[in-house]
């Protein structure tokens, strides 16, 4: 069986491997400041929140950066086994927890964010770097996608994939 005899790609699973290696990259890139991917997104997002006064709970900053509430639990303890987050209950709600970046925590966020423009911009550059209009308009189509809600399954539809 040659090339031509096989199905090309779906964007679904062209999405999926542009997320997957984008998530290395990132990982990789940040590795250096003790981070992964998912607490840069999460330190990132905290960051965002906090430069506007909000001491958010986690659950804010799970809906803001689309991680399940109990990942973003177990991320919040990690990083603030080293030192990033402070968490505290909530004085309005016992049962939330509020996060805030430590002073290191917002030193890490910043380098961090640093090293992953310039990754950024390294990985665009086939689209003419970050700021080219191919770049935004990939953006826009992305965001498209991302605003289209999903349709919830019917409760005898059963998912059938060949790839994502």
């Amino acid at each position: 069986m040659d090339d031509e005899d096989s199905p090309a790609p779906t964007p679904g699973y062209l999405v999926w491997l542009l997320a997957n290696k984008w998530r290395v990259a990132v990982d990789r890139a940040v590795a250096p400041l003790g981070l992964t991917h998912a607490q840069y997104a999460l330190v990132t997002a905290l960051y965002d929140v906090q430069r506007t006064g909000e001491r958010p709970s986690q659950r804010r900053l799970a809906d803001h950066t689309g991680l399940e509430a109990l990942y973003v639990s177990k991320l919040a303890r990690a990083l603030e086994s080293a030192g990033l987050v402070e968490r505290s209950r909530d004085p309005h709600d016992p049962r939330a927890v509020q996060l805030a970046l430590t002073e290191q925590g917002q030193a890490v966020t910043r380098q961090a964010i640093a090293v992953v423009q310039e990754l950024l911009q390294r990985l665009l550059a086939p689209l003419g770097g970050l700021d080219a209009p191919r770049t935004r308009a990939f953006t826009q189509e992305l965001t498209t996608l991302l605003d289209t809600p999903l349709a919830p399954l019917a409760p005898n539809d059963s998912p059938r994939r060949r790839n994502p």
